[in-house]
C-alpha cells in the first residue's frame, strides 16, 4: 500500500511540474522567475537521475514510464526558455524603421534596467511603467537617478523623452510608497462642500505631483473615476477592488474631485490618465482574471458613469485609460480596449475626444487569456495610442512580435497609426506654462482640451462651470 501511495505521489508531482515548466514564462508564474527557474532546472535534472538510481527503471513498464515522464519538465523548461530567448532576440533585432513605426505606441514595465535601456535606446518603446519592485529597498532619489540614465539613452539616440508612468492613486493603491509619500484616498474629499472639494483635490494633486516629479514620474495612471458600486464585497473580485478605490457613487462629486486632482498634477508637470473606461462600477467580474461585460444601456451610462470621464477630459490635458470590459450596447464581440466601435466610433467620433487613449494592462486575464495578438492589432488600428504591458513587462517581446507580424502582413491600419502619432505629438508638446500659473494663483480655470484641431482655438472655458453641462454626447 505504501508503495502505491509513493507511486501516486510521484506521478502527481510529475504532472504538476510538467504544467509549471510548460507555463514557466506565463504572467501567473512571474514570481517563479530567476531563482524559481533555477530550482525547476535542478528538479528537472535531479528527479530522473534519482528515479534511475532508486531502480525505478527496473519496475516494469510503469516504472519506465514514470522515469520518462519525469524527463518532460526539463525538456519543457528548455523549450520555454528557448522560445523566450528567441522572442527577445527578435525584439532587439527589429529594423529601425519598424521600431520607429511601432515602438512609440508601447509603455512597458521592467525588472532589468539593462533591457529597459536597450528598448529605450532603440526606440522600441514610448515609455516605462514603474511599480513596487522598481523601488523596493530604494529611495525616490535612487529611482530618479535610474530614470535619468534611461532618459539619457533616449537623448543619445536622438529620441523623445520616455513617458514614465506609475499607479499612485492614493489610499490603498500607492505602488511607489513609502519612498514616494502617499496621500489619503480622494474619496475622503467626497463629503466636502461643493465649493471646497475641487480646490482641495487640486491641492492634493499638486502636492502628489511634486512628489512624483521628484522621483522622475511624468504620468500618473490616476485618478479612478469609476462610480462606486452598490456592493462593498465581491468574492470574485481579487484585485480590482473598485469599491475601495472609487471616489463616490455621485457623478458630479467624482467629476469635481477628479478634475481638481488632475489639474493639480498638471500644475506640477505630471500628466494624468483617468480610468477605467467604460467604468467598473457596474461590473462584477475582475478583469485581472476574467472576461467581463457591461450590460447597461448606453443612454444610462452617458448620464451617469461616463459623466466624470467627459468632465475631466473636456477640461484638462488628461489621457484616458480604457479597460478590458465588453460594452454590450456598442460592441458585444470584443473588450473596449481594442474595440474600434468604442475607441473610434464612440470616443473619437461621438465624443470628439482627440486626446491620448491608453489601454489597461494587456497582461490581464481578460485580454491575455483570449487572443492577445488580435487585441494588439485591433487596439493599434482602432484608435488606442499607448498599449500598456505592465505587470509582466517581458510579455512585451510577445506583444511586439504580434505587431510586427501584423505589420508585415498588412493587417495594421497605417492611417490610424499616423493619426495616433499626431495625437501623441500634440499631447507631449503641450506647454505647461498656463498650468504652472494656475498653481501659483490657485486658479481652477483651465482651457477646454482634447477637441479636434479645428476646435482647439475656441478659447478658454471655465472648467467648474462647463463641467455641469457635460451630460450628452459632444457634437462632432
Amino acid at each position: 500500500m505504501l508503495g502505491r501511495i509513493r507511486t501516486a505521489v510521484l506521478w502527481s508531482l510529475a504532472l504538476l511540474f510538467i504544467f509549471i515548466t510548460f507555463n514557466s514564462n506565463e504572467p501567473y508564474l512571474v514570481r517563479l522567475r530567476g531563482t524559481g527557474h533555477a530550482a525547476l532546472l535542478i528538479v528537472g535534472l535531479a528527479a530522473p537521475l534519482l528515479l534511475l538510481l532508486s531502480g525505478r527503471w527496473r519496475h516494469g513498464l510503469s516504472g519506465r514510464l514514470l522515469v520518462l515522464v519525469w524527463c518532460i519538465p526539463l525538456l519543457a523548461l528548455t523549450s520555454t526558455q528557448f522560445t523566450f530567448a528567441w522572442r527577445k532576440y527578435e525584439t532587439f533585432d527589429t529594423a529601425p524603421e519598424v521600431a520607429r513605426l511601432l515602438g512609440r505606441h508601447f509603455m512597458v514595465g521592467y525588472t532589468s534596467t539593462a533591457d529597459a535601456a536597450a528598448l529605450a535606446r532603440q526606440g522600441l518603446i514610448a515609455g516605462i511603467y514603474v511599480t513596487h519592485h522598481n523601488i523596493r529597498g530604494r529611495t525616490a532619489a535612487q529611482l530618479r537617478a535610474e530614470i535619468a540614465r534611461l532618459q539619457a539613452e533616449r537623448v543619445s539616440a536622438g529620441l523623445p523623452p520616455l513617458l514614465v508612468s506609475a499607479d499612485q492613486e492614493g489610499g490603498s493603491v500607492a505602488h511607489l510608497s513609502p519612498a514616494v509619500p502617499n496621500m489619503p484616498a480622494l474619496a475622503t474629499l467626497a463629503d466636502l462642500p461643493e465649493a471646497r472639494r475641487m480646490q482641495r483635490a487640486f491641492e492634493m494633486g499638486q502636492s502628489q505631483g511634486r512628489s512624483l516629479a521628484d522621483a522622475g514620474i511624468t504620468l500618473n495612471l490616476a485618478p479612478v473615476v469609476d462610480l462606486r458600486p452598490s456592493w462593498t464585497h465581491n468574492r470574485f473580485d481579487f484585485h480590482t477592488l473598485i469599491s475601495r478605490r472609487a471616489i463616490s457613487n455621485d457623478p458630479a462629486v467624482v467629476g469635481d474631485i477628479a478634475l481638481g486632482y488632475v489639474r493639480g498634477l498638471e500644475a506640477s508637470g505630471v500628466r494624468a490618465a483617468v480610468k477605467h473606461f467604460p467604468g467598473l462600477g457596474r461590473v462584477a467580474a475582475d478583469t485581472h482574471h476574467f472576461s467581463a461585460d457591461l450590460e447597461t444601456p448606453a443612454e444610462v451610462l452617458e448620464q451617469a458613469d461616463w459623466r466624470p470621464f467627459r468632465q475631466v477630459l473636456d477640461n484638462s490635458d488628461a489621457a484616458m485609460m480604457v479597460g478590458h470590459v465588453v460594452v454590450d450596447a456598442i460592441d458585444r464581440e470584443r473588450p473596449a480596449s481594442h474595440s474600434k466601435a468604442v475607441l473610434d466610433g464612440l470616443i473619437r467620433g461621438r465624443w470628439n475626444y482627440q486626446g491620448v487613449i491608453v489601454t489597461d494592462d494587456l497582461v490581464m486575464g481578460a485580454i491575455y487569456g483570449r487572443d492577445l495578438c488580435k487585441a494588439v492589432v485591433e487596439a493599434l488600428s482602432g484608435g488606442a495610442d499607448l498599449l500598456l504591458v505592465a505587470y509582466d513587462g517581458t510579455q512585451f517581446y510577445r506583444v511586439l512580435a504580434c505587431a510586427k507580424t501584423a505589420l508585415a502582413e498588412g493587417r495594421i491600419d497605417l492611417a490610424a497609426l499616423r493619426r495616433s502619432d499626431e495625437r501623441l505629438r500634440r499631447w507631449m508638446s503641450r506647454e505647461e506654462g498656463p498650468l504652472a500659473a494656475n498653481a501659483s494663483t490657485g486658479d481652477m480655470a483651465a482651457p477646454t482640451r482634447h477637441r479636434s484641431l479645428a476646435d482647439e482655438d475656441t478659447g478658454p472655458t471655465n472648467g467648474a462651470s462647463s463641467a455641469r453641462t457635460v451630460a450628452g454626447p459632444v457634437a462632432p
